[in-house]
């Protein structure tokens, strides 16, 4: 295990931002869940993959591509996480809100790229997601937010008070964010899509100098159904969670709905502390089941998508997927996920710990993939892609960043993307380069 220092929550980097309101002493009553909605799916990752494309009027995909002509910036953006989980459902109780975060970075192009480090004279650097405008007609987040965190909240507006559109904000030199975005995996029509693209502009007013698509990947797809309530005489799988945790715990919480459940077990991916005593929630979840798994009524291909997204989202579905790398190979199983000398969202699997070449540097210790930096400052992810989405994937919409402006699929290692002439030095992957 690597040595840190901080958690999560110490070093306020949190996947997910709770509003001041809650975390300053909201009295605990309520839950917070990925409800994932899912039937049982059918479709497969090729068949998601093939419709993406035509869905979002970007017409057929191939694993190469003319590249679009660069101008004097180019911009790259990449999801925070590579997935986050949500639930449509938020009456019984909350485990995470529609949140979605995106990263970006613009360079200017030379013969030694600079990074833009501030928005000034005019400039801008926006997101929207064509086909997806609204949220609030789609899950009933609204309505509950408040009897669940304290706070209420306007219509399309999440808990940083971005909405589903807006302007990133610089977050460190040369990184801009846009944080909470209220996304859901239902865009405008009605259609199902965990791997919507969003449109990311980098503007001189009314100009745009350089623009990406990246993808905003979302699911509800959990199913918790698969082992709770009783479609017979109508048990809610989500009452009947609430029924089993007083039966076996001696708690009170089909009387106290909406529950936010990190409110007594600690979760690093909310900010939330928890209650003394009290197993921390990612703890509780994979340790009780560990050993349940093999009682679920069918068979999955993979077992995390019992309650991980899923079997249509295929959370995991990058090049280690390709390579039939699966999700235990990396995290272990759910025991080992369980362990309560974990910290979850802390210690997660490190690039080092099965790469190994000569004069190559992975991740320092203390920093995950997500937050690493290397090539004179670049983040991972702009070359190699999001966690659990590195490139190139199964999924045709997270290929199509690097696709579109380097001429293939995979890692960007076209130098002239940034680079105006082809760099004559080798090309050293080290953190001090």
């Amino acid at each position: 295990m690597e040595p840190r220092s901080e958690t999560l929550a110490e070093r306020g980097d949190s996947p997910v931002r709770l509003p001041s309101a809650w975390s300053s002493g909201h009295e605990q009553r309520s839950g917070w869940t990925r409800l994932k909605q899912a039937a049982p799916s059918l479709v497969s990752v090729g068949v998601l993959a093939s419709i993406v494309p035509a869905v979002l009027g970007l017409g057929a995909w191939s694993a190469t591509s003319v590249p679009r002509e660069l101008g004097e910036y180019v911009v790259f953006a990449q999801n925070d996480l590579g997935m986050h989980c949500m639930q449509r459902d938020y009456s019984r109780f909350l485990i995470l809100p529609p949140y979605n975060s995106v990263n970006a970075w613009v360079y200017r192009r030379g013969e030694s790229p600079q990074p833009v480090t501030e928005l000034q004279g005019g400039r801008s650097l926006t997101i929207h997601v064509p086909g997806n405008t609204r949220s609030s007609d789609k899950t009933n987040w609204w309505r509950h937010a408040e009897s669940l965190l304290g706070q209420a909240f306007e219509p399309e507006i999440g808990l940083t008070g971005n909405g589903m559109s807006g302007e990133f904000e610089l977050a460190a030199r040369g990184l801009f964010e846009y944080v909470g975005m209220p996304i859901t995996p239902l865009d405008d029509a009605d259609r199902v899509n965990p791997y919507q693209l969003a449109t990311v502009e980098f503007r001189q007013g009314d100009d745009i100098l350089a623009s990406t698509q990246a993808v905003l990947p979302v699911s509800w797809e959990l199913r918790c159904d698969l082992c709770h309530g009783d479609p017979a005489p109508g048990l809610n799988a989500e009452l009947d969670i609430l029924r089993d945790h007083d039966r076996l715990h001696g708690t009170t919480l089909e009387a106290s709905q909406p529950v936010f459940c990190a409110g007594c077990h600690a979760d690093p991916a909310l900010g939330a502390a928890g209650q003394p005593g009290v197993s921390a929630f990612s703890h509780a979840m994979h340790g009780a089941h560990a050993d349940r798994l093999v009682d679920l009524p069918m068979t999955l291909a993979n077992e995390c998508y019992a309650c991980h997204p899923g079997e249509r989202a295929q959370c995991q579905r990058d090049v280690h997927q390709m390579n039939q790398v699966n999700c235990n190979d990396c995290h272990g199983g759910m025991a080992d996920v369980g362990d309560e000398a974990r910290t979850p969202w802390i210690d997660e699997p490190r690039c080092a710990d099965c790469h190994e070449r000569q004069g190559f540097e992975f991740e320092p210790a203390g920093v995950l993939f997500r937050n690493a930096r290397g090539h004179g400052g670049v983040a991972c992810v702009v070359c190699h892609g999001s966690p659990h989405a590195i490139t190139p994937t199964v999924t045709e919409a997270d290929n199509l960043q690097h696709l579109s402006i380097q001429g293939h699929a995979g890692t960007l290692d076209t130098c002239t993307v940034c680079h105006i002439q082809q760099p004559t030095d080798p090309f050293p992957h080290r953190r001090d380069d």
